[in-house]
């Protein structure tokens, strides 16, 4: 495997390379989130910590998410039950306290690697809703056989009411799932990409507004 080890305690990140290296990886260190963002592609997981000298490990774990599912494991000092439900749900698939136990943390990346590579074997995840189509695997919306880009956001909305068509999702459950924490999340900002979303669509009913709770995909 070719990893990433962003960590800017020299101690830790030399002992990790070292360890992954003796058995047959390829690592690469990085002390700086800014420094993944930019050099992130062509790694088959990523070992990120929470406290980088540049900004906050789920700050750069939110921006990763924008642009690449590479797997990621948070490797951390921080073992409060919050930054590991914040990391979890900010988009890592993996949550490790430091000091780590190698064969352990390699488990692990072995586990969310192998999870990757399953979620992108093809499959026929598309859902119809009249002239609506989304393909689920392929991330695209058809409406009457035209492509409709939608933002990340946006098609995560898409993705979310879709897990279960026709049932109702709430606000809470929407912000928490795509902005990482329900109680930090800026309800606004459901509402304005709800609205873009709708206006993109242009299918009056497709997204039925649940007053007082959510929102529900189908009549």
């Amino acid at each position: 495997m070719r990893l990433a080890v962003v960590e800017d305690d020299d101690g830790v990140g030399d002992a990790l390379v070292e360890a992954f290296t003796a058995r047959g990886h390829h690592a690469d260190r990085m002390r700086r989130g800014a420094d993944l963002l930019i050099a992130h592609r062509g790694y088959d997981a990523i070992v990120l910590d929470l406290g980088l000298p540049d900004a906050d490990g789920l700050t750069v774990l939110r921006q990763l998410r924008e642009v690449s599912a590479v797997p990621v494991v948070i490797l951390t000092a921080r073992s409060d039950e919050r930054s590991i439900v914040r990391g979890l749900r900010g988009g890592a698939d993996d949550y490790v306290v430091k000091p780590p136990r190698i064969v352990e943390l390699l488990a692990r990346i072995e586990n969310v690697t192998r999870r990757a590579a399953a979620a992108t074997t093809p499959s026929s995840r598309v859902v119809a809703s009249g002239d609506v189509r989304v393909d689920l695997e392929a991330r695209r919306v058809e409406v009457a056989g035209v492509e409709i880009p939608l933002t990340t956001k946006e098609f995560e909305l898409v993705e979310a009411l879709l897990e279960r068509p026709g049932a109702a999702v709430s606000r809470q459950q929407l912000m928490d799932r795509i902005w990482g924490d329900a109680f930090v999340a800026v309800s606004r900002s459901l509402d304005v990409h709800m609205t873009g979303l709708r206006a993109k669509l242009d299918r009056p009913g497709l997204i039925t507004t649940i007053r007082g709770y959510g929102y529900r995909w189908g009549e």
